[in-house]
């Protein structure tokens, strides 16, 4: 294969290695990154440096006539004008041009060819190549062959910081996007994820200007070809709950949704591997093996055996692997209209149902709310837990104004009858403290009887707050956990942190009412 002229991208680097083999890339890890190693099971293991999670407050985007009108501007999408995109993008491109070797990924965004991106990644570390060639598409030889000019570029600079005294900086990490420059700037940050939802960011603004559906959700397709989508933030079980034996895996993160039905926008899986175990999570355990990104993670000394349950770098351990590493995945990620739509929430205050119906306001207004809670204890005094409200359950990476996706997601619900449920993987029997999680078990119970029918028909009782329609029996479920008042030794304890509860969604809702139907509104609970 010829040799990759980059002198396009500003690039002159003499020894650039590109889409090379998992293989190749763990013995240049091995070689020239000390912060490397091979886990007994086959797995790179790998530390990000000092970033180990994302960083939303440095990401900025380009405030250009073009698009400036489509986007979401705010805390989400804080602006930056387009002379202090081209410093950081120059920045990135002289350090990258001092590196040697550089690595290149070229690679595709979403699996249905109609809307398929063409995405190259530029990269110092073999670890972020190894990464990138998991989750992106990845493309055969006769692709790369005539892969041409790519749609989107990342400059992943990542070992060099941005100049914090640089007009627009908040520090010396900063993350850049410009649509259009078609570009992404990564400095002053390691973490892999980055360039992942860097990609993801690009689909959220391209896909609904063509009225396709991009969503922060996992699905799968069970054997009579029904379609599940689930939706929730980190913790929540989007990826273990799709990563189900008895169903094909279509992806665990990132999808779209046209006029054909579903496509994964990804070629891999980025799984969560705090308390990774092979009982509880089988399918994601198994997937890790020779080729996989052990990204953060430990082992033991001597028998390097990976101890899942540390987290002396960071609790948002991550497992990076292809997703044909799941046996059961579906190749190509492509499958019809999704037949139900799952909501996961970790509701740390214990008061939502493990599962409940909506109404397709309702389902409207839970997706606008995108709730979860997270566990309190992480400052000094605080011993509640707090309430997470991220808008389409995807808020860091929305482009468009939420309301955009909502409508959307409306408009596809209507046309194709799906059913809309709203799913507690959280706290039963009362708050942090005091509750215990709903066992995984049970919630895969649940999800089985979503998936059968059996909840479809199923007798309800109306939870006079949240006004959720809830199953008074699941197969395989202790009735006793199904109404969450129930399951609390104090019933009117109950009823106060039901009410506190409520009180938070409205107050988070206030912002999308005056831009919201009033029967959307009104769907939310009685405060």
């Amino acid at each position: 294969m010829a040799a990759l002229d980059l002198s396009k991208h500003d690039i002159t680097a003499d020894h650039v290695v590109r889409n090379a083999s998992p293989a190749e890339l763990y013995e240049l890890s091995i070689k020239n990154d000390p912060r490397s190693s091979i886990a007994n099971n086959g797995g790179l293991v790998i530390t990000s440096g000092e970033k180990t999670g994302r960083s939303p407050t440095d990401k900025r985007v380009v405030r250009h006539p073009d698009s400036k009108d489509d986007i979401w501007w705010g805390k989400i999408n804080i602006p930056l004008d387009e002379h202090t995109f081209k410093v950081n993008r120059q920045r990135a491109i002289d350090y990258l041009n001092l590196c040697d070797p550089l690595y290149v990924v070229d690679g595709f965004a979403g699996w249905d060819e109609k809307h398929r991106l063409k995405v190259r990644i530029i990269c110092t570390r073999p670890y972020h190549a190894i990464f990138m060639h998991n989750m992106l598409i990845r493309p055969t030889k006769e692709h790369l062959e005539n892969f041409g000019e790519p749609d989107f570029v990342v400059y992943n600079a990542g070992r060099f910081p941005a100049n914090p005294f640089t007009e627009g900086m908040s520090s010396s990490t900063s993350v850049d996007v410009s649509f259009e420059h078609n570009e992404m700037a990564i400095l002053g940050t390691e973490y892999a994820g980055e360039m992942k939802k860097g990609v993801f960011t690009v689909m959220n603004y391209l896909m609904p200007k063509k009225d396709v559906l991009s969503m922060h959700c996992s699905a799968n397709e069970g054997d009579a070809g029904d379609v599940s989508l689930f939706f929730g933030l980190s913790g929540t079980g989007k990826t273990t709950l799709s990563a189900d034996p008895n169903r094909a895996l279509i992806g665990d993160d990132e999808h779209c949704w046209d006029e054909d039905g579903v496509f994964n926008i990804e070629g891999g899986c980025y799984a969560k591997a705090i308390g990774l175990s092979k009982e509880a999570e089988p399918e994601i355990y198994n997937a890790i093996r020779f080729g996989t990104v052990l990204e953060n993670l430990r082992y033991h000394e001597g028998t390097r055996d990976i101890d899942y349950d540390d987290t002396t770098i960071t609790e948002n351990t991550r497992a990076s692997y292809p997703i044909e590493f799941i046996d059961n995945a579906k190749i190509p990620c492509v499958t019809g209209h999704p037949d139900n739509i799952i909501f996961l929430t970790y509701d740390a205050f214990g008061v939502l149902p493990p599962v409940s119906s909506l109404t397709p306001e309702q389902a409207m207004y839970h997706f606008i709310s995108g709730y979860t809670a997270k566990v309190a204890g992480t400052e000094v005094g605080v011993e509640e837990p707090q309430a997470a409200f991220s808008a389409c359950f995807g808020a860091p990476f929305l482009v468009w104004h939420p309301s955009k996706y909502a409508e959307l997601l409306a408009e596809k619900m209507r046309a194709h009858g799906s059913k809309a449920w709203l799913i507690n993987t959280g706290l039963t029997g009362g708050p942090y403290g005091t509750g215990k999680r709903i066992d995984l078990p049970h919630t895969r119970a649940i999800i089985d009887a979503i998936h059968s029918g059996v909840l479809a028909d199923a007798e309800t009782t109306e939870d006079p707050v949240f006004k959720l329609s809830i199953p008074t029996a699941c197969p395989e479920v202790p009735d006793d956990i199904l109404v969450p008042r129930n399951t609390w030794d104090d019933p009117e304890a109950y009823d106060q942190q039901a009410k506190k509860l409520a009180k938070l969604f409205k107050d988070n809702f206030e912002p999308y009412a005056q831009d919201s139907p009033s029967e959307i509104v009104e769907a939310g609970p009685n405060v």
